[in-house]
């Protein structure tokens, strides 16, 4: 008779070889975690390893650093050299054309407090200007705000004292900095944002314009500054069409502070300037009319503001405003921007109050 055999199994080892297994993967995974913690740890200690985008962070803090730890200083150029015995930490005190013949680090700091005339003078130094003056790359851009976040006087927090610069839209990296400042119960931020993207969009926009001025008075063209910055004339244009044929005038210098506006006029000496900064002549050459001297057509005309480019041949149109007899130009009239697209005609409005250096 066969002997039957009955084989045992320990089960108790299987359970124990299980748990190791469990054991070994648990702590593993926990391994794993503690280390991705610690490279994101070590990133954070010594930054990206894409050297544009550390090159643009400290570029953020240095600059921001440049801008609020001192008053600032402006050197002028005397044929072509720097005239440092005349230089000064008045920098405030000088206009946007001045500013934009010279060498520039603008500070904003006096005393360790900031100094309100000095961040209201930021309206007269440009982009460029800026950019050099706070050391950063010529490939970079920047867009400053200096804001109230908070007052004894409800009334002034949220307050913008000055927003100005380069969109980031175009840009695939920026960096942000920041400071704040206390000062007499009010606390007020300081940010500087730096980027790649492309040269600012053109932000000199036409606001209003007159063809026919009253009691013989100078035809007109209001010019206003949409950005924080003082903007060159450098590169912009004017072009007339009409009965007197076409005209175009390039601009080579002059400069419209951040905010601001100015006035192109027929004849400077007899024009209504309001709040405008600085009136251009327009008159001596021709482009604008005086008295009996007609540069814009009364009836029927075009008026164009272009901008080209340093490597552009030619100007892109900005700004478009045409007339007909039918638009209702009467004597004493002007053509008004509602802040729509500049270059439609919809944008345009008759009005018969004119506010030369009043946008």
């Amino acid at each position: 008779m066969a002997r039957r055999q009955t084989l045992l199994f320990d089960s108790s080892k299987d359970e124990e070889g299980v748990v190791a297994v469990i054991e070994f993967l648990t702590a593993f995974t926990l391994f794993l975690m503690i280390l991705t913690v610690f490279m994101s740890l070590v990133q954070l200690e010594l930054g990206s390893n894409d050297p544009l985008t550390d090159r643009i962070d400290k570029a953020a803090v240095e600059g921001l650093e440049r801008l609020t730890n001192n008053e600032g200083w402006f050197v002028p150029y005397v044929d072509g050299n720097r005239d440092v015995v005349n230089s000064t930490s008045q920098w405030y005190d000088i206009g946007a054309t001045a500013l934009g013949q010279g060498s520039l680090q603008p500070g904003i700091v006096s005393n360790h407090i900031l100094d309100e005339k000095r961040v209201d003078a930021l309206k007269n130094v440009s982009l460029d200007n800026m950019v050099s003056g706070l050391g950063l790359s010529k490939s970079m851009q920047l867009r400053l705000v200096i804001k109230v976040e908070s007052s004894n006087d409800e009334s002034r927090v949220g307050l913008i004292l000055f927003d100005g610069g380069a969109d980031r839209n175009t840009a695939s990296i920026s960096s942000v900095a920041s400071r704040t400042f206390t000062s007499n119960g009010e606390v007020t931020s300081v940010s500087l944002e730096v980027h790649n993207g492309g040269r600012p969009p053109p932000v000199l926009r036409i606001s209003e314009m007159s063809a026919r001025p009253a009691n013989n008075g100078p035809e007109w063209i209001e010019v206003v500054n949409l950005n924080g910055f003082a903007l060159s004339l450098d590169g912009w244009s004017l072009e007339r069409d009409g009965g007197n044929g076409q005209t175009t005038h390039l601009f080579r210098e002059g400069v419209v502070p951040g905010q601001g506006l100015v006035l192109f006029s027929g004849d400077p000496s007899s024009q209504i300037i309001g709040n405008a900064t600085e009136v251009f002549d327009l008159g001596s050459n021709g482009f604008l009319g005086y008295g009996s001297l007609e540069g814009l057509d009364n009836n029927q005309g075009r008026l164009r503001l272009l901008f080209a480019q340093v490597h552009e041949s030619s100007g892109s149109q900005i700004c478009r405003i045409d007339w007909t007899p039918v638009s209702g130009m009467t004597l004493n009239s002007t053509i008004v921007w509602n802040g729509g697209s500049p270059s439609q005609a919809s944008s345009w409005n008759v009005s018969n109050s004119p506010t030369p250096g009043q946008f």
